[in-house]
């Protein structure tokens, strides 16, 4: 059994909060620097630089990306050899969350209710916490601030089996158009496939994190993503919603099997500042 102090959490996800909070991913920053030589459209190509270079100040200046500092979701597979000391665990990570929002100047954008009250909490707490039980004497922590311009254009549909490829095809990109220069574009589409209702939406979550230099191991998912990309930059939305080619950067699918009678298929969107940052404690 290895133990680790609930301190030493809290100090990696309050690192990892400002690093994804200051520099965007180097396989972001490559593909919006790509594709902003090979974009067809003029304007689309001075939106792309002018994203790089905004990439280029955050770094340098040590300031946020963009002024939706986002909710903090983390995902963090926990081995089962591992015992936390020296504090609660959910605590540990929205003390985590709560300084590094107010010592980064982070714009803290979370309400305590969803509904009525509509309270800033000040503090961007809480976080939105998904854990897992994996082997092992580690704790594997992701961290993604997420805004909620491209949060607000995700979707979910309960697809049956019948409607195969082409119902997975036709929604994903449906829903990219509906959305339009909404969750500010470039974006990176995460799709979840199988499993139950809220798994179909954590897989796609989890796949907006995933890195744009992989692929789908299933080659057949692999094309998907490729077909689905090719499809969604041939809307026309481009970057920024004002024209050209380049509407998404990646689509990434994740799976899982599914009940006989079902095919849930989930989208979520995160636009050109996907912040995210790992580290393995």
């Amino acid at each position: 059994m290895r133990e680790i102090e609930a301190s030493v959490i809290k100090k990696t996800i309050y690192d990892l909060i400002l690093k994804a909070s200051y520099e965007i991913g180097d396989d972001v920053y490559a593909c919006v620097a790509n594709c902003a030589e090979c974009e067809e459209s003029p304007s689309g190509r001075e939106v792309l630089k002018q994203l790089k270079e905004n990439y280029d100040i955050a770094k340098r200046e040590r300031v946020a990306i963009c002024q939706d500092t986002g909710m903090c979701v983390l995902f963090i597979d926990i081995g089962q050899e591992v015992h936390i000391t020296g504090g609660d665990f959910t605590e540990t990570v929205n003390n985590a969350v709560r300084e590094a929002y107010k010592e980064g100047y982070l714009r803290k954008s979370v309400v305590n209710d969803p509904l009525y009250d509509r309270i800033n909490t000040k503090d961007n707490t809480p976080a939105v916490i998904h854990t897992r039980i994996v082997p092992g004497d580690k704790i594997d922590i992701m961290v993604t601030p997420k805004g909620f311009g491209s949060e607000n254009m995700s979707a979910i549909k309960m697809l049956v089996p019948a409607d195969g490829e082409k119902g997975v095809i036709d929604f994903v990109v449906d829903t990219v158009k509906k959305a339009g220069p909404n969750p500010c574009p470039p974006i990176i589409v995460g799709v979840g496939i199988g499993g139950t209702f809220e798994i179909a939406a954590l897989m796609a979550k989890r796949m907006t994190a995933r890195s744009i230099d992989t692929v789908n191991p299933d080659p057949r998912y692999q094309r998907l993503e490729e077909e689905l990309l090719r499809r969604i930059n041939c809307l026309g939305i481009g970057p920024a919603g004002i024209g050209g080619r380049t509407t998404a950067l990646k689509v990434n699918i994740e799976t899982y099997p599914t009940h006989i009678a079902g095919m849930p298929v989930a989208i979520n969107i995160v636009c050109h500042a996907a912040r995210h940052a790992h580290a393995v404690i």
